[in-house]
């Protein structure tokens, strides 16, 4: 398996031959295929897949799931003109290889390349640059309003467009998916909801919903036979003595037993199912009755996550995204890491001895439990571990009745994901005082995951609520000291770190003591302030300038308090301050820096800010993303030299 080359050779691709593929422009001609090219089509499609695994991490086993879906999908509906949103984004991969897209496939997930994602600027065939669940059944709820009413205007004769909304199982539990349902319920407007159940989120999914749904996927009765009794109950008179409405409740008993979707039915969504994802004539057949069915349509389809790949099928947890691998007779031989352990295995090792200390703290996530590697504490501590689901408005909220109760609890969740729950945080945690710890992992750039993911925003909206307190472990010997120091504080605290490998410091931490920073090295000529993570490039900016400038670097600790003694040293007689951090320069640290500055009455003009700009950041490596936007040790010693003030050297 060959690795992909920078751009697309339409007479040799990278990940194999796939004639059928090579010849889709755009989705049309999927329609006029065979039965037959069909299926070709479809293993062809997982073949690409399997060759792409071969040269990167990428989503895997969600997008061999859908293959036979998306199939169906283009061949009943025309999506050049009508609307298809796929919830959440990471299982488009069919959809960009059959809408035209087959030639650039081989730079997926790799800068100025294809998104892992849907994204707009790529084809018309993506409509919105989906990356977080649920939110699916809202735009075309909306969508499908903004058509009527747009065609109602324009007096327009064209036909108004078919609208699709594609959900799995494990997104299906958040909450606005049931808001969305119960507006489209009262709209009444013709939609087509694709339940797309294969019992899992990225975990294996949880709650009360995933159990409804196995029942309904258990329902012997289908939707044809269930059709046809209904209609008999129906022609049972209703009758007034007492033995006569005892018939009655039994007849509303026997229908609500053969419509499993009962739930559906009472929010006025038809529901229809469950059948064979991976069948594509039955798919089809399916999906032309309910795009003809008048007003929501939910339509339960049941797939396998990683079918047809025996090993993502089997632990469709480790293919969600694995590592880069080769098949060898059947089994994927993944490659070995390089670096040292990522943060999110410190962070783990981190909570697994403040439980084992103290039988007040309990962890709280929402369906990433792979993601967050805390599979060992759910089997240390199943009685304290909870994963609510695709929820995070609810995590936050459970979290803050726990710490009424005199719990500690630590909700673990990644930066882009908890700002799901902004609300939460201000009314349940931060206004009320309670001291919930929050364990912002994937803080800062997420690499080939992009802007839908790159957690850029938390420092901002965290530091904004009084009785937060913000802080940033720098290097792995510093996490487990952060987080209990944040359990000791008797007020809500987050932390913050990198999807990235941790720095190995030959240094035992100091104490963490609330708002205090740690000085790493003396430097008589001027300072690098570095926030968390990117102490690792302030140290090394700092090696570089050695014989050319005398430059310390502190590690900055905290963003709320900011270290107020440390901005005045910092900034003594007349010395430059570069700031640094992996995150939105609007309302960062270097934000944080200067107003407390200012507050000091300080001369700032010697104050370099490095952190992202106003933008949202594209996929990619992430050193080659840091080095890109100014945050490389290279560029770290430049700005150095920059805010040098005159007649220092």
């Amino acid at each position: 398996m060959n690795q992909p080359t920078s751009g697309p050779d339409e007479n040799h691709h990278p990940f194999g031959e796939h004639p059928l593929l090579a010849s889709l422009d755009d989705a049309m001609p999927l329609r006029s295929f065979s039965q037959q090219e069909l299926e070709s089509v479809a293993a062809e499609i997982r073949d690409v897949l399997c060759n792409l695994l071969a040269a990167r991490t990428a989503h895997f086993a969600s997008n061999l799931g859908v293959v036979e879906l998306c199939l169906a999908l283009h061949c009943e509906f025309d999506f050049r003109h009508d609307r298809l949103i796929w919830d959440t984004g990471h299982q488009v991969y069919p959809h960009k290889l059959v809408t035209g897209r087959y030639h650039e496939f081989p730079s997926i997930r790799t800068r100025d390349g294809l998104m892992g994602y849907p994204n707009p600027h790529e084809s018309p065939y993506d409509l919105f640059m989906t990356g977080h669940a649920g939110c699916s059944v809202s735009t075309a709820v909306g969508l499908r309003s903004g058509d009527l009413l747009g065609a109602r205007i324009t007096e327009s004769d064209q036909p108004v467009r078919k609208t699709v909304a594609v959900i799995g199982d494990g997104a299906f539990p958040s909450g606005i998916v049931f808001e969305a349902m119960n507006n489209a319920g009262e709209l009444e407007d013709d939609l087509t909801i694709v339940l797309n159940d294969n019992k899992m989120s990225i975990c294996p999914r949880v709650g009360a919903v995933a159990t409804y749904l196995d029942r309904l996927r258990s329902n012997p009765f289908y939707t044809g036979l269930k059709s046809e009794v209904v209609r008999l109950l129906d022609h049972v008179p209703m009758f007034g003595d007492p033995a006569e409405r005892l018939l009655a409740q039994m007849k509303e008993g026997v229908k609500a037993g053969l419509l499993g979707g009962m739930l559906f039915e009472e929010l006025n969504i038809r529901y229809v199912g469950p059948i064979d994802g991976h069948d594509i004539a039955l798919v089809r057949k399916y999906l032309a009755m309910a795009k003809e069915m008048s007003g929501p349509v939910l339509l339960h389809v049941v797939t396998e996550k990683g079918h047809g790949y025996k090993p993502a099928a089997e632990d469709p947890v480790f293919f969600h995204t694995p590592p880069a691998f080769e098949d060898s007779g059947g089994k994927a031989v993944t490659r070995q890491s390089d670096g040292n352990p990522p943060f999110t295995l410190h962070a783990r090792e981190a909570i697994r001895r403040q439980m084992a200390q103290d039988e007040r703290v309990t962890i709280i996530t929402a369906a990433m439990c792979q993601g967050n590697k805390l599979e060992p504490v759910r089997e240390q501590f199943p009685e304290r571990f909870f994963d609510v689901g695709i929820c995070e408005s609810h995590a936050v909220a459970f979290a803050a009745g726990q710490c009424k109760t005199g719990l500690r609890p630590i909700v673990d969740i990644y930066s882009t994901f908890l700002q799901r729950s902004y609300d939460q945080i201000f009314q349940e945690v931060a206004l009320q005082d309670l001291p919930v710890v929050f364990m912002l992992d994937r803080a800062g750039l997420t690499g080939p995951d992009g802007p839908t993911h790159h957690g850029l925003f938390d420092i901002g909206y965290m530091r904004l609520f009084p009785n937060m307190v913000c802080m940033a472990p720098a290097y792995a010997a510093e996490v487990d000291a952060m987080l209990a120091a944040a359990l000791a504080h008797d007020h809500p605290c987050s932390l913050r770190y990198p999807k990235a490998s941790a720095l190995e410091l030959e240094r035992i931490p100091e104490a963490i003591a609330i708002g205090k920073s740690e000085v790493i090295r003396e430097g008589a000529d001027g300072t690098i302030v570095a926030y968390g993570a990117m102490l690792d490039q302030a140290i090394a900016a700092a090696e570089m300038l050695e014989g050319e400038l005398d430059v310390g670097v502190i590690n900055a600790r905290f963003v709320k308090p900011i270290d107020a003694q440390m901005v005045r040293e910092t900034l003594d007689h007349g010395r430059f301050v570069v700031t640094v951090e992996e995150g939105a320069r609007m309302g960062g640290f270097g934000s944080a820096f200067l107003e407390c500055a200012v507050e000091e009455r300080l001369d700032t003009r010697a104050v370099r800010v490095l952190a992202l700009p106003d933008e949202f950041i594209q996929h990619g490596d992430r050193e080659e993303l840091l080095a890109e936007h100014d945050l490389s040790p290279q560029a770290i010693a430049q700005a150095c030299r920059d805010a040098v003030p005159s007649g220092v050297r």
